[in-house]
């Protein structure tokens, strides 16, 4: 068996947290080659093809076995220096993949460890979508309370929503201590913009974005598969996936990506 395989599957059963980092995808030519159909294609590509490039690269030496396991290829990860900082806008879209459990404050941090800078230009929010047809904010408060937190402590600049409708953003705008400074819409779902919608985000000055990702990124059964495939390994189970946070860093005078990636954080699941 390939040792460095058998390295990768006993730090991965030791682990009680994976954390995973794409790196660059403008930069990597593995997957740059694919043009996936979808968000949740891309992000499955990427999982797998990471895992899979880390598994064969030789890991550095530590005593014992990390809870934390850093799932992350060093020559494809790119950070900003302080002296483009001014000239790149840094934009973020987080994905909690369960209700009550979010751990905000813990992939913010690690966004700016990884670009290497003190704050997020925007982040939007997509919160799990409610157990049921609940017309109210209950499920995005508590994300929404972390998210002023950020801009408080200024990890944060602007902070805003996912699939709002008018009813639901005019809850939040009048709730929120920091007011949204945006709110994606879905165009699967809607090919134009509701007119109340595009009417009080005017009147508010918000912002209106389009998006087209799916209402679940990533399904558990996908995760894993997406793991195995990526580790070589099918019998791996156990892991629970936590959150994905998208990146992008724009060059603002040339609106073009100078990078964009993916970082995945799921958790052990207890026997």
């Amino acid at each position: 068996m390939d040792p460095q395989n058998t390295e990768a599957k006993v730090l991965l059963s030791r682990a009680k947290t994976f954390r995973l980092h794409t790196g660059n995808l403008v930069n990597r030519s593995r997957l740059k080659k694919k043009c996936p159909g979808s968000t949740s294609e891309e992000l499955r590509d990427c999982i797998q093809a990471t895992m899979s490039d880390w598994v064969s690269m030789k890991k550095a030496a530590s005593p014992g076995f990390p809870d934390v396991l850093d799932c992350s290829l060093p020559e494809a990860t790119e950070t900003i220096t302080p002296e483009e900082r001014e000239e790149l806008k840094v934009s973020v879209k987080l994905f909690l993949c369960e209700a009550g459990q979010s751990a905000i404050g813990d992939a913010v941090d690690l966004a700016c460890q990884t670009l290497a800078v003190s704050q997020l230009d925007s982040v939007i929010i997509a919160p799990p979508p409610p157990l049921e047809a609940d017309q109210s904010l209950a499920h995005l408060q508590p994300a929404w309370e972390q998210l002023e937190a950020l801009v408080r402590s200024q990890k944060i600049a602007a902070i805003g929503t996912s699939d709002l409708d008018k009813d639901l953003l005019e809850q939040l705008y009048n709730w929120a201590q920091v007011k949204p400074s945006s709110n994606q819409v879905n165009l699967a779902s809607c090919c134009v913009m509701p007119p109340d919608l595009t009417a009080f985000a005017k009147d508010f000055d918000i912002q209106l974005l389009t998006h087209s990702d799916p209402k679940e990124l990533m399904s558990a059964e996908s995760f894993l598969e997406a793991m195995r495939e990526g580790a070589r390994d099918q019998s791996l189970s156990g892991w629970r996936l936590e959150w994905v946070l998208r990146y992008s860093v724009i060059v603002k005078s040339r609106g073009i990506f100078k990078s964009k990636g993916y970082l995945v954080s799921a958790k052990r699941v207890d026997p």
